[in-house]
């Protein structure tokens, strides 16, 4: 059983893993499907998501960041409208405080931050304040211009490494140790063998102390893996599931997943065998 400490409650599941739903509230990310609103959302949660991840500003390679207020405008309606639809928990993928404290006045209640906790100086502060779990990403620099230096003495000692600095900066900002969880972030500043390596060993990040988020869907290093080079992500899918089933394997607790029913379908399964083992 696994387990997640929100502000007002625990949240938990039987699979292997969360399922985090991707929801980009944007014109530009570079999953064409996965951008929407309401829609999407309610369609995610129809398909069996645990948690809603809601962002307004693309992190794909080579994006721009977008100014506050349109990252406002793109995400707290949807937030606003899923919350009189549904409780599910909603996570939101910004760097901004001032996005953050309007989407958790709307409803949110899970900060997914890519530059864990470094781009605004209050922000961590204020998921203390109110309690908010934490995702913390390793990333190099920015979208722009992050796969132009991807390499790593050792990619795993080095993330890990940033990442507990990391966290241990949440904790000393009030931020309480089981609302931490880490990312390594693939894709965001690495290559092919950095994410491989990234992906096989991410049970060991931080020495195994928190939950690990693994945010592999239609990346495009599955699809070096599978020798899919279209840069729509569309025939991205089954490595996608093959690779969610490794990482689960190898540590695990979330994924964040444009496909939730194919996740779904893959965690009942992994669910399914695990149990018969178990029975002997």
């Amino acid at each position: 059983m696994k387990c997640l400490h929100l502000a007002d409650r625990d949240i938990t599941t039987d699979r292997p893993a969360f399922i985090m739903g991707i929801v980009n509230a944007t014109p530009d990310s570079f999953y064409s499907a996965s951008r929407g609103g309401i829609d999407r959302a309610l369609q995610l949660i129809e398909e069996g998501a645990d948690i809603i991840d809601i962002g307004g500003e693309s992190t794909r390679p080579g994006a721009s960041y977008v100014d506050e207020a349109e990252e406002l405008h793109r995400v707290v309606s949807v937030i606003e409208q899923l919350r009189r639809r549904s409780g599910i928990p909603v996570s939101v993928d910004t760097r901004k405080r001032s996005v953050m404290e309007a989407a958790w006045n709307a409803g949110a209640d899970i900060l997914n931050d890519i530059s864990a906790l470094e781009d605004a100086a209050d922000i961590a502060a204020f998921a203390a304040d109110r309690k908010l779990p934490v995702i913390l990403m390793h990333k190099r620099g920015i979208p722009r211009t992050m796969q132009e230096e991807t390499r790593y003495d050792n990619v795993v000692s080095q993330v890990s490494s940033y990442l507990a600095q990391r966290a241990a900066a949440a904790e000393a900002a009030g931020i309480a140790g089981n609302k931490i969880i880490v990312d390594p972030g693939i894709g965001f500043g690495k290559g092919l063998e950095e994410n491989r390596r990234l992906i096989w060993n991410c049970g060991s990040l931080c020495g195994g102390r928190y939950p690990v988020l693994m945010a592999l869907s239609r990346k495009s290093c599955i699809g070096l893996m599978v020798g899919e080079d279209d840069a729509t992500g569309d025939g991205r899918l089954y490595g996608t599931l093959a690779a969610d089933i490794i990482a689960v394997q190898r540590g695990a607790s979330l994924l964040r997943v444009h496909d939730v029913k194919a996740c779904r379908n893959t965690l009942d399964v992994i669910k399914s065998l695990q149990d018969c083992g178990e029975e002997g």
